[in-house]
């Protein structure tokens, strides 16, 4: 079946989810997202070789992707993390994405985030196969939020930077709060948790959640 086809189904079931349960809230599948990193194009450089660039396995919303390489992350006393993948396309700034067991296990002190605001976060050790990157600051937990269209902020009745509750109906019936809305054209709507708050709430990846107005 055509991905652009798939795409198609996908939004009517979930316009069609939204509709059934319009009394209750609005629905939003979720996503768990495992620890990862985020580099700039000199720090690719360093960990792989010069002019070494990214290589896609999976395309993402919003134009990323996560690539085909790995990283070995290090904390302090020298706890370290393999296997850790990498997500594209380069940034401006680099970035480690843990959850909260994740930095106990290395020994950092890290603060819940959103995505990008690094300044005066945890130092962390980013090891690759042709070198070693040093970061200051850049080690986060990344703040719970939900990717939206505008269409489907609309629907929602939320805007852009809001912060919202949103409930699980499952055998824990659990609630998040201070869950960060984020609107932007590319994006596919979903609600990304960590892998912490999933297996503390017995939720996989497909399940669904509704906001709580």
């Amino acid at each position: 079946m055509e991905e652009k086809t798939i795409e198609m189904i996908t939004k009517l079931v979930m316009e069609a989810m939204n509709q059934n349960n319009a009394e209750q809230g609005f629905v939003v599948p979720i996503g768990v997202s495992a620890r990862h990193v985020h580099l700039t194009q000199a720090d690719v450089e360093t960990l792989f070789g010069s002019g070494y660039e990214l290589t896609k396995k999976k395309e993402l919303m919003g134009g990323q992707f996560a690539s085909n390489e790995v990283v070995t992350i290090v904390g302090l006393k020298l706890r370290a993390m393999e296997n850790v993948r990498i997500l594209g396309p380069v940034r401006k700034a680099s970035q480690v994405e843990i959850s909260a067991t994740d930095a106990i296990k290395l020994g950092i002190k890290t603060p819940i985030r959103e995505s990008g605001d690094i300044k005066g976060s945890a130092p962390i050790a980013i090891v690759g196969p042709k070198g070693v990157v040093y970061l200051q600051e850049g080690c986060i937990i990344a703040k719970r939020h939900i990717h939206m269209s505008p269409e489907d902020a609309l629907t929602a009745g939320v805007n852009n930077g809001d912060t919202v509750s949103i409930k699980v109906e499952n055998e824990r019936g659990t609630t998040f709060n201070h869950v960060q809305i984020r609107v932007d054209k590319t994006y596919t709507l979903e609600m990304h948790i960590d892998t912490d708050e999933a297996n503390a709430a017995k939720i996989s990846t497909g399940d669904t959640a509704i906001i709580i107005k």
